[in-house]
């Protein structure tokens, strides 16, 4: 099996002079060439994802990467010119926070569950994740607490003990608790890409949607991972997501990012369960994965155990810490990595408690970028760089950008706008089997785009194992 580094494409550029920076970043890093970036441009409100950090200009960056990768398969597979990206920053904007849009006949989700939050703890400040029902019961039993315990004992607990000390004793009981830190000077990849192999890939034909028959299974979970399939769904990929029936998903997170897709669910400890999966690997484009490294391993889920019995694959993963370093194979979310890198002492009060993103930024802009990879990587195939792809990305290679790598400020040659900026114009409803959803629109945007998903999210764990 051939492995090696990606190498940059030939003769990729200098970026236009009006180029943004940040999406020049991210296009680059996904390899793109630079001439296309003088088709992206922006408009509509500035006024939008306010912060101390530039989340603003990380959110439509990843967006227009995502729709530029579109842009250019379309282009490919209808043989014409590449369509104009064009960006428009409210519909970026209520995207981002698509989960707080969300309403379930007039019902809005619950975000973060009472055990999930910022503590004052003896010596600064703990965030804890307790959503899932298990999480929450192994931080109770890491912290010798009952099982009706509330908030109130929670924190009292908190209070006398180091932020540090709780941090550890979580994680050895597969609990989820960082202690908040501050910023470190440590800089991580926004995307790592290898060859491993050299299969030819199967031809496209021309289609009105970019990843039209292109069949993607989906094993994420909770928002990054899920927004990049939602998204490749939304440009007409064959989307399955598999669960294991053990491990059930939140019917309000499907509700928000099951758009477009099925579901199935599948127990891969089952010799029958197992041989479903194989059939569906065995015409599978893509296979995205979302759980902590190793996890999936012992069932032949490790990148290279998928080429191997599926030459030519874009195998794509996600974990919360990176890819490398003591870390790197914790469980972790989006609140957790903007604890633990920095972003939320960056984003703290007057008071000195702990603050956040107004979105879970890392990770949309994470889903953007997972998307945008996928898809040209279906295009590198078949414009002279064949061979399947092991794709990773990390909730704080992300994070590391936002702090390190993207400037506060707007480029100079970009026009402020001062439109107002009201999230109702990018929200509609949806009649599902969930009941009635008030949901966000896509936010990619390219001359001939889809403005909607096909198809609404259906009930979590209920399609058959099988492409359509």
């Amino acid at each position: 099996m051939t492995d090696r580094s990606l190498p940059a494409p030939p003769g990729p550029g200098i970026p236009p002079p009006t180029a943004d920076g940040p999406t020049a970043d991210a296009w680059h890093a996904l390899g793109g060439p630079s001439a296309l970036l003088e088709r992206v441009s922006f408009h509509g409100p500035d006024a939008v994802l306010p912060s101390r950090l530039p989340v603003r200009r990380l959110a439509r960056a990843t967006v227009a990467a995502c729709s530029l990768a579109a842009a250019e398969l379309a282009a490919l597979r209808c043989a014409g010119p590449v369509p104009r990206v064009r960006i428009d920053q409210g519909a970026v904007a209520t995207a981002f926070v698509s989960e707080r849009h969300l309403r379930i006949d007039g019902r809005a989700p619950v975000s973060f569950a009472p055990l999930s939050g910022f503590w004052p703890t003896a010596d600064g400040w703990l965030r804890t994740h307790a959503n899932y029902p298990h999480h929450r019961d192994r931080l109770l039993t890491a912290l010798g607490l009952p099982d009706d315990s509330g908030p109130e004992r929670l924190a009292a607990v908190l209070r006398e003990r180091p932020a540090a000390a709780v941090q550890e004793r979580a994680y050895a009981a597969g609990a989820l608790a960082v202690a908040v830190a501050p910023v470190r000077d440590t800089r991580l990849p926004l995307v790592e890409a290898r060859v491993l192999d050299e299969a030819a890939p199967r031809p496209l034909a021309p289609a009105d949607l970019p990843a039209a028959g292109i069949r993607v299974l989906d094993l994420t979970r909770v928002i990054a991972g899920p927004v990049a399939t939602r998204t490749l769904a939304l440009l007409g990929a064959d989307v399955l997501r598999v669960d294991s029936p053990r491990l059930p998903e939140a019917d309000d997170a499907h509700a928000d990012t099951g758009f477009g897709k099925r579901s199935a669910r599948l127990d891969l400890a089952r010799s029958t369960d197992r041989a479903a999966f194989e059939d569906l690997l065995a015409t599978a484009d893509a296979v995205v994965t979302a759980y902590r490294p190793g996890a999936l391993d012992a069932y032949g889920l490790a990148p290279e155990a998928l080429l191997a019995r599926r030459p030519g694959l874009i195998a794509v993963q996600l974990n919360a810490w990176g890819w490398t370093g003591p870390w790197a194979d914790r469980r972790g979310f989006d609140s957790l990595v903007q604890a633990g890198v920095g972003i939320a002492a960056t984003e703290a009060g007057g008071d000195g408690r702990p603050g956040a993103l107004p979105a879970q930024a890392l990770d949309h802009g994470t889903g953007y970028l997972i998307a945008a990879g996928v898809l040209r990587a279906l295009t590198e195939q078949r414009t002279g760089r064949p061979g399947g792809r092991h794709l990773r990305y990390s909730l704080a290679g992300t994070a590391s950008w936002l702090l390190h790598g993207i400037a506060p400020t707007a480029d100079p040659h970009v026009l402020p706008s001062d439109e107002p900026y009201d999230p109702a114009r990018w929200l509609t409803e949806t009649d599902t089997p969930y009941g009635r959803l008030r949901h966000a629109l896509p936010p990619v945007g390219y001359a001939g785009a889809p403005a909607d998903w096909a198809r609404p999210p259906g009930r979590w764990g209920t399609d058959e194992p099988l492409w359509r």
